[in-house]
């Protein structure tokens, strides 16, 4: 089975797990994994790893991404979306555009945001989402997040409630359904996310993903072009790329880095390196069957 990066476009109604069952049955192998999980009620980009390649989502998985989403004002829910049990709220219909504009603003840039209390946070060593679906009020603690961009695109008014179609980029770990919480209550009538769909991720695009179906191998992507789109490339000559796969130290005359795609003389990927003082450090190498085929 080959080794490489499938983009995948998730349909809602299914987990990001059924997604990977899905392509371990497909491409017929057990070791797929994802790079950063989709809940069942959002869709789109999806990055998946196969066989060997399994080793670059670390290096994926902390990438921008950015979303289309609706948001609703004048409901607030317990889980922040639509699935969760009406908690508060207020006639929205009175709010203005500038208003709403001025308080979408306020959650532009950088900010201390609390995650959703339905999340994969562990507390304690259990998710939060599972402590919350036992009854248990949890509270998370805030962390640094950065939203560079947070536009209305379309505003619908309806019986008490405003649909805000909204565009958002954000650096890895902040949750849309919290931007909508929180924007609701700064707003002072609630607010939760009612669709959410993943546009991009790093330089990926949900507009070259396929859908998780039979044919979708045809699409896959091999390890060197996805980790020379995301990290910085190292060239290795035959001896370079010798001394690598056996272990050995391998100088460079490269500045230092904390992370790069080391390439084999051919253009294929030898694994992933740190240099260091005029030296190579394996963080994620290949199999050697694979770099010396």
């Amino acid at each position: 089975m080959a080794s490489g990066v499938l983009l995948i476009d998730k349909p809602t109604g299914i987990t990001s797990h059924d997604v990977v069952s899905r392509i371990r049955r497909i491409a017929g192998t057990r070791r797929v994994g994802h790079a950063g999980t989709l809940d069942p009620a959002a869709s789109g980009l999806l990055l998946l790893g196969i066989e060997s390649s399994t080793r670059l989502l670390t290096y994926l998985v902390g990438l921008d991404k950015a979303y289309s989403a609706t948001i609703r004002l004048g409901v607030a829910t317990a889980t922040d979306d639509a699935e969760g049990e009406r908690t508060g709220g207020a006639d929205a219909t009175g709010l203005g555009t500038r208003t709403i504009a001025d308080a979408v603003a306020a959650l532009t840039g950088e900010l201390e945001q609390v995650p959703s209390a339905v999340s994969a946070i562990k507390v304690d060593g259990r998710r939060a989402y599972a402590r919350v679906r036992a009854g248990e009020a949890v509270q998370l603690q805030p962390r640094r997040v950065s939203v560079p961009v947070f536009e209305v695109c379309a505003e619908r008014r309806g019986a008490a409630v405003i649909d805000l179609d909204v565009r958002v980029e954000v650096s890895s770990g902040t949750y849309v359904r919290a931007l909508a919480r929180d924007l609701g209550a700064g707003l002072g009538v609630g607010g939760h996310l009612t669709a959410l769909r993943r546009t991009r991720v790093g330089p990926f695009g949900v507009a070259d993903a396929v859908a998780p179906e039979d044919g979708a191998m045809d699409a896959l992507r091999d390890p060197a072009s996805v980790a020379s789109a995301v990290l910085p490339v190292l060239h290795l000559d035959d001896a370079q790329l010798a001394d690598l796969v056996h272990g050995r130290r391998v100088p460079t005359e490269s500045g230092d880095l904390a992370a790069a795609a080391a390439l084999t003389p051919d253009g294929r990927l030898a694994g992933v390196v740190a240099v260091r003082e005029g030296r190579l450090r394996v963080l994620a190498n290949l199999p050697a069957a694979e770099v010396l085929a």
